[in-house]
């Protein structure tokens, strides 16, 4: 089980989100948050922990287990619910009747707007929680600046003011905060200012709604006007004042994905798989919190769908964890076959939930991943070799790869470069680089041409294994000219080739227009993508040296009685002409004697 913690915390994200501790009979002892899941969690097993109340705990975990969410807010909130939940052994903190903040609308006349910690259902609309007062406050203060809504509690219920016949009005004293009803229909209003119709007071209401639920074009809209105009009048402090509102609209958020008031007793599912496993993530929502998060990973049988496998998942982990809900959210609708409610959502609090859920279970499946390659890499590299074939359609696995690219700057030293890569790592020890010697000035279709034909005629010349995959740094016209190469030596066709072009990462195969497109987070792209970079790499820095070689030698052409075997010599010493101006007379000496040294010295003197 320790061998199994260390992979466990090694494969760890570095995302926000709550871990949990269980001991061996699976129950939860801690419960914790963290910024970064990986360091948090690694930092319990350091072996200078001198904490007797952490050296318990670490002994008494045997398994680890963690959901990532979007946010360390997020995470504190559903650290909270979790507590509450578990009441977990090791955990002090939060295990009291306290709740989370909200903003509240209330259902009345007139509504008022505020802070609470109680839920009051009584049909009044709920926006948070959130994990700082703080924000709460400024949000407040910029609703109330900007509209004049009222804070007073006054008694509306009255049967002549709640008569819809009567219509009443409002007088807003925005430097108090108080509000009073002025009168009724009749009253006469031009006798009175700063009255405040119900009609209008309801759109003031609707525009702070906006603001709480994150929909804040208008509002940004109003408020850049007043800062144009405030700063057209010189009036820098308030341009200012309004410019910092601008500030907390653009960075503010008003949901929670893990605590929502509009989420009753729900249940989520995910799932993701590739050629033998399918990853599964649970979340449980009780009264509007995740209380429950699990990760399963199932064993797939010939090639049954994701849609089937999820159906008999639901079903068993439901039964696990005892699940009561009778809403169900899930990537498929299973009503026809399932007496529940099923939602596929689109969008909405729902749908984040259902998003969250997904970005758990591709976690999952990545550390699952690194888990099989730190334990099994030999298993890990049969996976990808298997999926390389299926995704680009190959007759067998790529175990041999061998990439090409072109590197020329400024038109000048024109060279090639071949990587290559076994079983999806490179192997250096194979690498080749070529001076382009029958094409002339800048020409990459030429070159590749060149380099390609050169390349598999020395293979079949020397009876060498050719690879079973070529791929050419380059779009369609790289492309063609690799091929044309291959079909003068009766290759073609032989072995598979393909183009990688890098605007939009296209994969282009000989005499098909239609690129194929990879998920940008396929292992296939990535080492092809791999494979591309060494050969870029491995080709600029040999073109470098080529050009800082050609200047030196260029450099040093002209001095009498310096020879190559010389020129040679000092440039395995000082690299460059620059450098060779930089340095001591006495290191050149040192290098090729005195009196070539003074040769150079005195060259490099009048050349300075």
């Amino acid at each position: 089980m320790a061998t199994s913690k260390k992979i466990i915390l090694k494969t760890l994200p570095e995302d926000p989100g709550v871990y949990q501790f269980l001991s061996k009979e699976k129950k939860i002892i801690y419960v914790g948050k963290a910024k970064n899941l990986k360091k948090r969690v690694s930092s319990y097993f350091l072996k200078n922990i001198k904490s007797r109340k952490t050296l318990n705990l670490v002994k008494n975990t045997k398994f680890i287990e963690h959901v990532v969410v979007k946010s360390e807010s997020d995470a504190l909130l559903l650290e909270n619910s979790l507590i509450k939940e578990n009441q977990p052994k090791y955990n002090i903190l939060l295990r009291d009747d306290k709740t989370y903040p909200w903003i509240c609308i209330k259902n009345e006349r007139f509504p008022r707007i505020f802070l609470t910690r109680k839920f009051i259902k009584d049909g009044s609309e709920y926006f948070g929680p959130y994990t700082n007062v703080k924000v709460i406050n400024i949000l407040l203060n910029l609703i109330r600046t900007l509209y004049p809504i009222r804070t007073s509690n006054y008694n509306f219920s009255q049967k002549q003011i709640n008569n819809p016949k009567n219509e009443i009005f409002l007088n807003v004293h925005k430097n108090s905060g108080h509000s009073l009803i002025l009168g009724f229909k009749g009253f006469d209003k031009s006798l009175i200012k700063n009255l405040v119709s119900e009609e209008s007071y309801n759109e003031n209401i609707e525009h702070a709604r906006d603001i709480l639920n994150g929909k804040f074009s208008l509002i940004k809209s109003i408020l850049k006007k007043k800062m144009i105009n405030f700063s057209e009048n010189l009036e820098y402090e308030n341009a200012q004042s309004i410019k910092e509102k601008l500030n907390l609209l653009e960075n503010y958020q008003s949901k929670s994905t893990v605590v929502s008031q509009k989420l009753s007793n729900i249940d989520v599912f995910s799932i993701i798989s590739d050629l033998d496993f399918a990853f599964i993530n649970y979340l449980q929502i009780i009264n509007g919190r995740v209380v429950r998060f699990h990760n399963q990973e199932v064993r797939k049988k010939m090639n049954e769908s994701d849609e089937k496998i999820l159906s008999h998942i639901i079903l068993s982990l439901r039964e696990k964890f005892n699940s009561q809900s009778k809403i169900i959210i899930s990537p498929f609708d299973y009503k026809k076959l399932i007496n529940l409610k099923f939602i596929v959502p689109k969008s909405g609090d729902k749908k984040k939930l259902l998003d969250l859920s997904f970005k758990n279970v591709k976690i999952f499946r990545l550390e699952r991943n690194k888990q099989i390659q730190l334990i099994d890499p030999e298993k890990h590299i049969n996976r990808i070799m298997e999926q390389m074939k299926i995704d680009l359609k190959l007759k067998s696995e790529p175990r041999h790869i061998e990439c090409f690219d072109i590197s020329t700057i400024q038109g000048t030293n024109s060279v090639a470069s071949c990587v290559v890569f076994m079983n999806g790592k490179p192997a250096k020890k194979y690498y080749r680089k070529f001076n382009i010697k029958t094409v002339d000035g800048q020409n990459d279709f030429g070159s590749m041409e060149e380099v390609v034909f050169r390349r598999y005629r020395r293979l079949l010349e020397e009876k060498k294994v050719l690879p079973n995959l070529i791929v050419i740094d380059g779009g369609k016209g790289q492309l063609s000219s690799a091929v044309k190469s291959l079909k003068d030596l009766d290759l073609f066709k032989k072995i598979p080739i393909l183009g990688i072009a890098k605007r939009l990462e296209e994969l282009y195969f000989p005499n098909d227009p239609i690129p194929l497109y990879l998920n940008k987070k396929s292992e296939t792209l990535k080492i092809i993508q791999q494979l591309r970079n060494e050969a870029h790499r491995f080709g600029v820095s040999f073109h470098r040296n080529k050009r800082s070689k050609s200047a030196l030698v260029s450099g040093l052409d002209g001095i009498k009685g310096i020879g190559e075997n010389t020129k040679n010599k000092i440039l395995k010493k000082f690299k460059s002409i620059s450098r060779l101006k930089n340095v001591s007379d006495t290191q050149i000496i040192n290098e090729i004697g005195k009196s070539k040294a003074q040769k150079i010295i005195n060259y490099l003197n009048d050349n300075s």
